[in-house]
C-alpha cells in the first residue's frame, strides 16, 4: 500500500536527523489470527488499589455470577446507548530515552450525542493534526475502533458465547469487592475486534468495574504490522445505578519487527482516554394518570461519578 511508501519515507527522515530507527509500520488494526503466536508488545502492569487474590471457590458456580453478570452488563449497555458524553483521546508516541518527551501526538475531543433524528453519532469539538506520521506511525482504522468500542469494553449476553471465560479468584480493587475473570476470544472472526485479558466485576452489582488487556487480533506480518498497546479501563458509578467507564491509560513498547527498506524499531505508545459529562437522552418510558399521558419532566441533570473503582492518572 502506498501508505507504507510514504511511511518510510518519513521514517528515513526521522532516522538521519533525530536519531530514531525507521518503522514502516501503522499503529494498530489488521485481522490476523496468526500474529497472536509471539509477543508484539511488552506488558502493562497492574495500578497500586488492588487487594490480595482470594483463589478459593466461591458461594456460587462461576457460571451463574457469567450468566447474572452479562444480564447487567446487557442493561448498562441499553442504558448506556441513551446517554451522551464527551470523550476526549490522546495517542502519543514517547521518547525511548526520555517518556517525557513526545515525538508525535494524536488528540481529539468528541461529543457522542445524538442528531435531531434521534440517531447516535458523534461531533469532533477539538481536532488538531495528528503528528504521529512524524515518529512514522499513523492511526488505522481499529486504532479508532478501540477507543470508541473497545476500550469501554462490555460484556453482553450476546457476547458472552464468542469468549472463554475463566474463573480467576475474588479480589478487591480499592474498597470494591470484587469477582475476577479472565476472557479470551474463542475464534477470531474477520473485521472483529476482541478483549484478551481479564476483568474485575462487582460482587454486588454484577458489573465490570475494571478491565485490563489488549484488544486482539494484531498483525505482525512483515509491511503489515499492526500493534496495539495493552490497556486499563475504570469504571465509576454515574447515575448511582450503572459502572460507567471514566478513565482508560494503555502504554508499552510495541515491537515492531521491520521490513523492506526500515528497521526494526521498539515504540513506547501512551493511550489516555478520559469520559465525562455523562447526561441521560430522553426517555423510553411514559407516564399515565387514568388515561393522561403525564409529561416527561425532562432528563436529569449530568451527575458527578461517585466512587470510582481506581484514582485517574
Amino acid at each position: 500500500m502506498q501508505r507504507h511508501e510514504w511511511i518510510a519515507t518519513i521514517v528515513v527522515t526521522v532516522s538521519a536527523f533525530a536519531g530514531i530507527p525507521g518503522s514502516g509500520s501503522s499503529l494498530l488494526g489488521l485481522q490476523a489470527a496468526a500474529a497472536q503466536d509471539k509477543d508484539s508488545f511488552t506488558a502493562m502492569p497492574l495500578d497500586s488499589g488492588f487487594g490480595r487474590m482470594d483463589l478459593s471457590d466461591p458461594a456460587i458456580p462461576p457460571e451463574q455470577i457469567v450468566q447474572r453478570m452479562a444480564a447487567k452488563e446487557s442493561e448498562f449497555q441499553d442504558a448506556l446507548d441513551h446517554y451522551t458524553y464527551r470523550r476526549t483521546a490522546r495517542v502519543q508516541v514517547l521518547d525511548p530515552d526520555d517518556e517525557k518527551k513526545t515525538l508525535g501526538e494524536y488528540y481529539e475531543v468528541d461529543d457522542v450525542i445524538f442528531d435531531s433524528t434521534g440517531r447516535r453519532t458523534e461531533k469532533a469539538v477539538f481536532a488538531p493534526a495528528s503528528t504521529l506520521a512524524d515518529a512514522g506511525i499513523l492511526m488505522t482504522p481499529s486504532d479508532l475502533h478501540d477507543i470508541q468500542h473497545g476500550y469501554p469494553f462490555v460484556l453482553t449476553k450476546e457476547d458472552v458465547p464468542t469468549y472463554d471465560i475463566k474463573y480467576v479468584g475474588r479480589q478487591k480493587v480499592d474498597e470494591v469487592d470484587c469477582y475476577v475473570f479472565d476472557v479470551s476470544p474463542k475464534t477470531i472472526e474477520k473485521n472483529k475486534r476482541y478483549l484478551d485479558g481479564r476483568i474485575w466485576v462487582d460482587a454486588t452489582d454484577l458489573q465490570i468495574v475494571v478491565t485490563n488487556g489488549r484488544m486482539v487480533p494484531d498483525d505482525t506480518r512483515k509491511n503489515h504490522e499492526d500493534l496495539h498497546p495493552p490497556f486499563m479501563t475504570w469504571r465509576a458509578q454515574v447515575d448511582g445505578h450503572y459502572w460507567f467507564p471514566v478513565y482508560t491509560k494503555g502504554e508499552g513498547f510495541l515491537h515492531f519487527g521491520g521490513g523492506y527498506g526500515y528497521m526494526a524499531q521498539d515504540v513506547h505508545i501512551r493511550d489516555t482516554i478520559k469520559y465525562s459529562d455523562y447526561k441521560r437522552f430522553g426517555s423510553t418510558s411514559k407516564i399515565f394518570y387514568g388515561d393522561q399521558e403525564v409529561n416527561n419532566p425532562g432528563p436529569p441533570q449530568n451527575q458527578t461519578p461517585q466512587t470510582p473503582a481506581a484514582p485517574q492518572k
